[in-house]
């Protein structure tokens, strides 16, 4: 699973020539209260899935074009791969983004990534406002960001619509919440509000920490 995934491990799981469902770290119910274990079995099985077969499909398409040297039909491509492997990369950082309360989930950032939130914010408490307030706010499907901006070394709050990746923003992800209704309908239904508020319960802030650190030292 990726809870254990080291600098010599694929990045997102690829088997026989094909991205695979990830594993979960945890079990569908150790997220409750705050996620119930069937939004996330039905997203991760379900939702997950549809994204990875989508995308292997894609690149099925995308091989046989190029094979052909039929250009419209590469360009034509490109948005089913983007959608679907952004949905296949933003979900699988997700996963590990959360983890249960007895597994550290909702235990506060440490280190370095506690230092640059104080510096940038002022407190965790401010962080968690700012970044709820964005996520809230994205009309329709999309994700909320915690992301690096390698350029000016600062960390940044975003949203993407969607399943864009934080890479076409040009910045490396940390900590991305999932506020498609589908994260969410079953327990919490149109209130997404009440769903950002009850997932920092969750958040895995040494994933978070693992996230940045790797990238400050080049090696995400």
């Amino acid at each position: 699973s990726f809870a254990t995934m080291t600098d010599t491990t694929p990045k997102y799981s690829f088997e026989n020539g094909k991205y695979v469902l990830p594993a979960l770290p945890y079990g569908y119910n150790d997220l409750e209260p705050s996620i119930s274990g069937e939004i996330m079995e039905l997203h991760h099985k379900k939702h997950h899935q549809a994204y990875v077969n989508n995308l292997n499909a894609a690149l099925e398409k995308l091989e046989a074009a190029e094979k052909s040297h039929d250009v419209e039909e590469i360009v034509a491509l490109q948005q089913a791969i983007k959608f679907n492997g952004g949905g296949h990369v933003n979900h699988s950082i997700f996963w590990t983004n959360l983890a249960p309360t007895k597994q550290g989930g909702g235990a506060p950032p440490t280190g370095d990534l506690a230092k640059r939130i104080e510096a940038q914010w002022g407190s965790l408490e401010k962080f968690i406002e700012v970044f709820n307030g964005k996520a809230a706010g994205v009309q329709g499907s999309g994700w909320g960001w915690l992301g690096y901006n390698k350029e000016d070394d600062r960390l940044v709050i975003t949203t993407t619509p969607n399943q864009d990746p934080l890479t076409t923003l040009n910045l490396v992800p940390l900590l991305g919440i999932d506020v498609w209704e589908h994260a969410y309908y079953l327990q919490y239904k149109n209130v997404r509000p009440d769903y950002l508020k009850a997932i920092w319960t969750v958040v895995n802030w040494a994933d978070v920490s693992r996230r940045l650190s790797a990238v400050t030292k080049n090696k995400l």
